[in-house]
C-alpha cells in the first residue's frame, strides 16, 4: 500500500469485479476501504475453484487491502449500521443500478442527510439520464452494446469477446477516478458531490479516442474506425518458428527496417518516407511485414530489430509471463502468506513511487472477516455487538 490516501475511510458496497477492482487501486493508495457484503458475501467469491469456500483467485485480485463488513441491509438494524458507518467516511461507493440503492435506503439524497459532505460515487451500467437507465448490464452485455463484439470480429466476421473482463475494468478504472477527482475537490476546500461513472459511457469514451476518427468532423468526412488497428494485416506475425509483433512506427524506425530486410527500394520510396502517405497505405506495409517476417526466427527477429530500436515483441503467453524476467526484476508477481488460503501469489499495483511510505499490502479478507473490528471503531460495546449478530444483522467470519 502507499501512503497517498491514508487517513481517507471508503465506504465500498461494490461486488463483482467493476467496483471491487475501482475500490482496490483505491486500497492500494492507502484508503481504508471497508467492503460492506450481504451476509453471503460478494458473488464473485465463488467465480472459480478455491482452496476454501468463497475465496476465489478472481476474488482474492479485485479485493485485497480491504476489511469486511456483514451486514443484513434488508433489517433495521444493518442499515442502521451503514449509516453510522457512512456518518464518519469521506467517500461511498457503489456499483448497483441506483433504483436497488434507492430501495435499501441508500441513494444520494438518503446518505447526504447523513453526511452532508460525503463522496457518493456510482459505477452503474448506463447513465441515469437516457433511456437505458434501468437496463441491467454485465461485462458481456456492455461488450455487445459498446461496438466491442463486432470491433473484434474474427475472419468470418463473426463478433467475439475480448477474452478478459474488460469493460468491468476499464469502467473500473473511471469509477477509481471519478473518486480521487472528488476527493481532491474535496479535501481542497469543496463540498461532497455525487458522481456517476456508468460502464456504457466509459467504455465508449474509451473506444472512441481513436475510432470516431472521420464521425469526428461535422459533416463526417469519413466512418468511424481508425484504419490502423481495423485492418487486417495488423496481427502477430509468423516467424520461421513462432510469432511476433513488430510495429515500426517513424519514418527513421521504417527505413532502419526495410534496410535490415534488404528492401532499400522500400526505404526510399517516397510512400514510405513521406508520413501521410505511409499512414494512407498502412494496410500495404502490414501486409509487406508478413512477408518479411516468415524469413527469420523470432529470436532472430527480436535480437535485431532491438539492436535498432524497433519497437518490437514475443508473442507471450500468460503462464510463461509468471517466470518474466523483467517482471522477476520488478518485483510485479508477490508471493504472500494469506491467513485463511496459505501462500498464495499476488500481482502488485503497478504504480511506483519515490518519496511515499509503502506498507505491505493487507490480504482479501473473509465475509465479514472484520465486522466485530469495525463495530468497535463505531463505539459499541460488547453487548450491542452480540445483539446485532445474534438478530443477523450482522455476520462475522
Amino acid at each position: 500500500m502507499f501512503d497517498l490516501l491514508s487517513g481517507c475511510r471508503i465506504i465500498d458496497l461494490t461486488t463483482i469485479v467493476l467496483g471491487p477492482y475501482a475500490t482496490q487501486i483505491l486500497g492500494d493508495m492507502g484508503a481504508d476501504v471497508i467492503k460492506v457484503e450481504a451476509p453471503g458475501g460478494d458473488l464473485f467469491r465463488a467465480s472459480s475453484e478455491s482452496r476454501s469456500a468463497g475465496m476465489s483467485p478472481g476474488f482474492m485480485n479485485c479485493n485485497r487491502n480491504k476489511r469486511s463488513i456483514a451486514l443484513d441491509l434488508k433489517s433495521a438494524a444493518g442499515l442502521g449500521v451503514m449509516l453510522d458507518l457512512v456518518r464518519g467516511a469521506e467517500v461511498f461507493v457503489h456499483n448497483m443500478r441506483p433504483q436497488a440503492a434507492t430501495r435499501l435506503g441508500l441513494s444520494y439524497d438518503d446518505l447526504k442527510a447523513v453526511n452532508g459532505n460525503l463522496v457518493y460515487c456510482a459505477g452503474p451500467g448506463y447513465g441515469q439520464n437516457g433511456p437505458y437507465a434501468n437496463y441491467p448490464a454485465y461485462d458481456d452485455v456492455i461488450q455487445a452494446m459498446s461496438g466491442i463484439g463486432r470491433l473484434n470480429a474474427d475472419a468470418a466476421g463473426e463478433p467475439r469477446f475480448f477474452p478478459t473482463i474488460a469493460c468491468d475494468k476499464i469502467a473500473g478504472l473511471h469509477l477509481a477516478l471519478a473518486v480521487v477527482g472528488a476527493l481532491a475537490r474535496r479535501r481542497g476546500g469543496g463540498e461532497g458531490c455525487y458522481i456517476e461513472a456508468p460502464m456504457f459511457e466509459s467504455v465508449l469514451s474509451f473506444l472512441y479516442v481513436e475510432h470516431l476518427e472521420g464521425a469526428t468532423f461535422r459533416p463526417a468526412t469519413g466512418k468511424t474506425g481508425y484504419h490502423r488497428i481495423t485492418n487486417p494485416y495488423r496481427k502477430p506475425y509468423k516467424t520461421k518458428d513462432d510469432y511476433i509483433a513488430v510495429l515500426p512506427y517513424s519514418t527513421q524506425q521504417w527505413c532502419r527496417f526495410f534496410a535490415l530486410a534488404g528492401r532499400k527500394d522500400l526505404a526510399a520510396a517516397d510512400w514510405v518516407q513521406e508520413s501521410r502517405e505511409r499512414s494512407k497505405n498502412v494496410a500495404r506495409l502490414y501486409e509487406i511485414l508478413e512477408a518479411i517476417m516468415v524469413e527469420r526466427t523470432t529470436e532472430e527477429w527480436l535480437r535485431e530489430l532491438r539492436r535498432l530500436e524497433i519497437p518490437c515483441a514475443p508473442v507471450n503467453g500468460l503462464d510463461g509471463l509468471l517466470d518474466d524476467p523483467h517482471l522477476a526484476e520488478t518485483g510485479f508477481f508477490q508471493d504472500m502468506d494469506h491467513p485463511t488460503e496459505g501462500k498464495i501469489r499476488s500481482v502488485r499495483s503497478p504504480f511506483l513511487t519515490q518519496g511515499v511510505e509503502v506498507t505491505d499490502d493487507r490480504a482479501a479478507p473473509k465475509v465479514g472477516q472484520h465486522s466485530r473490528e469495525i463495530l468497535r471503531e463505531l463505539g459499541l460495546d460488547e453487548r450491542r455487538i452480540g445483539d446485532l449478530l445474534g438478530q443477523g444483522a450482522v455476520q462475522e467470519a
